[in-house]
């Protein structure tokens, strides 16, 4: 793997207040920084690009499956706005700063909905790469410019030698600079259990193997860099992918010789998911953080909490399916919901003298 030499800025809200739990000294002074993901569900215009082989566009025409008009990709994105406005906003008063999205058709939508009136203030700006999925989605990453700045980015295609058919989303790395900090998001939407989750492990395997190198060439030229890896990884925290082959603990104190550390994975033991499927709830939708962001040194930015955003408007409240996220479509049929994910995000802090 070519050697990654990227400087990234995280966004950062500035926002401060006393300690309460965030610094070790007394009456110190603290800012918060809120760092997200959000399986957004098929975020299609209806559109049809006549040079595109995306298989899922046609659906979303008003002529298509899904009858996807104006009117329903409006309300779409006006939800997802919805969402997005609140993530964080309980302790920082600008929201999240920096956000990986994942199924989205092409910038354009991304444009639509950083434009919407909940959200449009905080002028995002975004980074997307078109991926050569067959499906037709991509992942990306918003941010604020008032904090992330000096951006520069790059997209990694996973390619499987043996099946050259194989075609999924890419996983884009993104970078800048932070008072001084170099700091990397890696943001990635592995392929889907289609077809069964034993057979289709092998290719989430190839899409950790990916990540870690990824990680590791960043690693190579700083041990001490600032890594955050997001995304659906369609796969569970204690899954051989995530763990075997990214290498990420679930315990600070594990995250050693390289590993990695994902806060999530607590959720998932005490059976709080982001995703339900058959009666059982999987946990997806994580970020995973290298040990450079651990510890209590608050002089640099270190991790606080990880939050899954589950509020009950998200949420199905009645029938079979009560509790579960409330999506776009159920069975075909157009219900005006959220997503079939819940959002994730974490907290950093860092003192301000």
């Amino acid at each position: 793997m070519q050697k990654l030499f990227f400087s990234l800025l995280i966004g950062i809200t500035s926002f401060f207040l006393s300690v309460n739990g965030y610094a070790q000294a007394d009456k110190q002074q603290v800012s918060i920084t809120c760092v997200g993901f959000y399986n957004l569900e098929n975020l299609f215009d209806t559109l049809v690009d006549p040079d595109s082989t995306k298989i899922l566009q046609d659906e979303f025409t008003p002529k298509g499956k899904n009858r996807w008009t104006t009117v329903k990709y409006n309300e779409k994105l006006g939800n997802m706005a919805r969402v997005i406005s609140e993530l964080g906003k309980d302790v920082t008063p600008d929201g999240v700063a920096i956000l990986g999205v994942s199924e989205v058709e092409n910038r354009l939508v991304l444009e639509d909905l950083v434009k919407q009136e909940s959200i449009k203030d905080r002028n995002y700006q975004i980074v997307h790469y078109d991926s050569p999925d067959k499906r037709g989605i991509d992942v990306g990453l918003l941010y604020n410019p008032n904090y992330f700045k000096n951006v520069t980015s790059k997209s990694f295609t996973l390619k499987i030698p043996e099946d050259t058919a194989f075609f999924t989303r890419d996983q884009l790395l993104v970078s800048g600079e932070l008072h001084g900090e170099n700091i990397y998001i890696i943001v990635s939407h592995w392929p889907s259990r289609r077809g069964g989750e034993k057979k289709s492990k092998p290719k989430r395997i190839a899409a950790a193997q990916l990540a870690r190198s990824i990680v590791d060439s960043l690693q190579n030229y700083n041990p001490d860099a600032k890594i955050f890896f997001m995304g659906d990884l369609n796969d569970d925290p204690v899954d051989i992918s995530v763990k075997g082959y990214l290498k990420a603990e679930g315990k600070e104190e594990l995250a050693i010789d390289g590993k990695l550390f994902n806060p999530f994975e607590d959720f998932f033991k005490k059976g709080i998911g982001t995703l339900g499927y058959n009666d059982a709830w999987n946990l997806f939708d994580q970020i995973i953080i290298s040990p450079s962001l651990l510890g209590k040194d608050y002089t640099t930015l270190k991790f606080h909490k990880a939050v899954v955003f589950n509020k009950p408007y998200l949420k199905t409240s009645e029938g079979r399916f009560k509790g579960y996220p409330h999506r776009t479509f159920s069975f075909g049929e157009y219900i005006g919901g959220y997503s079939d994910h819940f959002p994730v995000y974490l907290f950093l802090v860092k003192n301000i003298n």
